[in-house]
């Protein structure tokens, strides 16, 4: 069942578009990454879902909510962390965790407890009557996160969540993460640190202006296509074979291993096939495993090759 829906989102600021047609479904219970270079859009992208920022054109609903609809009601299912955590310096964590309590009507004996358990899950247990200003950057972003958390949201945007968090830390938040996800609470994570991406996300977006790929880490890494080609002889010979598919086909020859890297439709049998007419004489195809951060490297960058 999908708890977040987008459909052909843009958004335009003047002449400059920022976000461009983007279309997407995030499932109940999933935490699913944005990833894209500063600037990409994925910023605009979260506020536009959280009702920070209209819509220019394109439509999503958000636990229920249309973005033109109730925002009052939005506010209500979602939880938002943003990079800079925003707190009032001047009030205590409790202070200002019950001031986020009453704007959403929930100022109890029963939802500050539960603040109170997520503090001491993050390590601020005996810091909540102490003035924000006094609070180092990564404990700032742990109380933040608690503050998104207060009212039990249906779904929750986190934009790097462990920027500034000593490793335990970092570790307790995914921890925290997954074990949301298990509960049934959509999230939406916004991050540079890849391997907190593949290690905590069930899907990937990778945005820059608009949508370049969206799906499961394997099937990035089939979308943007490497392949390792074991022949018989030079495999710098055999690459010069595929000369006349160069660009967008890539090759790097090291011994008699030839590592191809797909783009622009060329297909793994496309290579076969040239390499066959050219008499090499192929041992073996392998799908090539690549870090998640070549998979975004690879298909952002082609998104500035076709942008100039």
């Amino acid at each position: 069942m999908s708890r977040i829906e987008v459909r052909s989102l843009s958004k335009q600021f003047g002449a400059r578009t920022a976000v461009e047609g983007l279309d997407f479904d995030v499932g109940e219970g999933e935490v699913f990454g944005l990833l894209g270079p500063n600037g990409a859009g994925k910023t605009t992208t979260v506020r536009m879902l959280t009702g920070l920022l209209r819509p220019s054109s394109g439509r999503a609903t958000v636990c229920g909510v249309p973005l033109d609809g109730d925002g009052e009601a939005l506010r209500s299912r979602i939880g938002l962390l943003t990079e800079q955590p925003g707190l009032y310096d001047r009030l205590t964590a409790r202070e200002n965790l019950r001031f986020f309590l009453k704007l959403h009507h929930r100022d109890t004996a029963e939802a500050w407890d539960s603040a109170r358990r997520w503090m001491e899950r993050f390590g601020l247990g005996g810091r909540e009557e102490e003035p924000c200003g006094t609070f180092s950057k990564g404990m700032r972003q742990k109380l933040a996160l608690v503050r998104a958390l207060l009212h039990e949201p249906q779904a929750l945007f986190l934009d790097e969540p462990t920027s500034g968090l000593d490793p335990e830390s970092a570790r307790s938040v995914r921890e925290a993460v997954g074990e949301l996800a298990a509960g049934g609470r959509t999230v939406v994570l916004c991050s540079h640190n890849m391997a907190e991406v593949e290690r905590l996300c069930g899907r990937i977006a990778v945005v820059k202006g608009r949508l370049l790929a969206v799906g499961t880490v394997p099937e990035l890494r089939r979308q943007t296509g490497v392949v390792e080609i074991h022949v018989e002889g030079s495999a710098g010979a055999a690459g010069e074979a595929l000369a006349p598919i160069v660009p967008p086909c890539v090759w790097v020859a090291e011994g008699r291993s030839l590592r191809v890297t797909l783009a622009g439709g060329v297909s793994i049998p496309d290579v076969v096939t040239m390499l066959a007419q050219a008499r090499v004489r192929i041992h073996a195809v392998l799908p090539a495993q690549r870090a998640l951060e070549d998979v975004y490297l690879e298909l952002t960058r082609a998104a500035e090759t076709e942008a100039t």
